[in-house]
């Protein structure tokens, strides 16, 4: 895992973080949603992590006049057979790069909503099983800009986190820049030296490793009060729900075992709660009219809430 972060930074300066949560959300069989203005590399820090791991990889352009049939698959006529044969999507492979998802309506978003929980696809009375691994990774600019749709609650609860990607540091920034003025081009991964570190095999053998990393009951306890604190806030509308506080664990245990620990500790959970959950609360009207954001209410929750010793 490891070399996968080295090989990813050959392309993409000052993204660690988010490059750890791509490898989180990989190992925890979850998904991820990458947001942040144009021109932060998030489409790249996809591409480039995604060639590291060497899996299959699609990417879909999210327009308004996408249909949902082009992201799932449909049934075509086949003239010669006088029969209907379903064309598999994008989504039949190990990445799915949902470039700007925010940019078509929610017919379309909803075409992923049973891939991305039960990782299948319906069509015409037949379920298809999708590819394992099987990861989405959706950019999206933020909602206050124009062409955009939000994605509806059901949507943002299937992607187990959601990382914010920054403007980088000025030394970051220089970097970026000296790799342009020396040649770099972000559509030529190949001649950046980008190559796969690691394969399907060494990546479910991770999955596992990490899925068995032990918690203990007062941890447990943790997290529920943490997910209850948050529907009881005077400031939120709808609160982190049993699937969040699920989202939460699973992306604590593979945090703890990237950094070797046998079990979950309060500060595995602490360190998971904001990208697991920040996309997960709805703030009540009067609460979004005031300034408060999701992110205080989360500190002020993990502020509040007892920590099991």
């Amino acid at each position: 895992m490891n070399r996968v972060r080295l090989e990813v930074g050959k392309a993409v300066v000052g993204q660690d973080g988010a490059v750890t949560g791509l490898l989180i959300a990989l190992l925890a069989r979850g998904h991820v949603l990458l947001e942040g203005v144009p021109g932060v590399a998030k489409t790249l820090l996809v591409r480039s992590f995604s060639r590291a791991i060497g899996l299959d990889t699609k990417r879909v352009q999210f327009t308004p006049d996408l249909m949902p049939g082009d992201v799932s698959g449909s049934l075509v006529y086949d003239a010669r057979s006088g029969e209907f044969e379903f064309r598999e999507g994008p989504v039949f492979t190990n990445v799915l790069l949902a470039d700007e998802i925010n940019r078509t309506p929610p017919k379309t978003q909803a075409a992923l909503l049973e891939a991305m929980e039960e990782r299948q696809v319906s069509a015409d009375g037949v379920t298809r099983p999708l590819a394992d691994p099987f990861l989405v990774a959706a950019t999206q600019n933020p909602v206050e800009h124009e062409g955009t749709y939000s994605l509806p609650e059901a949507q943002l609860d299937r992607f187990l986190l959601k990382l914010v990607i920054g403007v980088p540091a000025r030394e970051a920034e220089l970097a970026v820049l000296r790799r342009h003025a020396d040649g770099f081009r972000p559509g030529d991964l190949e001649a950046a030296g980008i190559g796969a570190v690691v394969g399907a095999d060494e990546i479910r053998a991770a999955q596992r490793a990490a899925a068995s990393v032990a918690v203990a009951d007062d941890v447990l306890g943790y997290v529920v009060d943490l997910a209850r604190a948050t529907r009881q806030a005077p400031s939120v509308q709808l609160g982190a729900s049993p699937r969040a506080a699920t989202a939460l664990l699973a992306a604590a245990k593979v945090w703890a075992w990237l950094g070797g620990y046998p079990a979950i500790t309060p500060d595995h959970v602490q360190a998971m709660l904001l990208p697991a959950w920040r996309h997960r609360l709805r703030l009540r009207p009067e609460a979004e009219i005031e300034g408060v954001s999701v992110e205080a209410i989360l500190a002020s929750v993990q502020q509040q809430t007892p920590v099991p010793i």
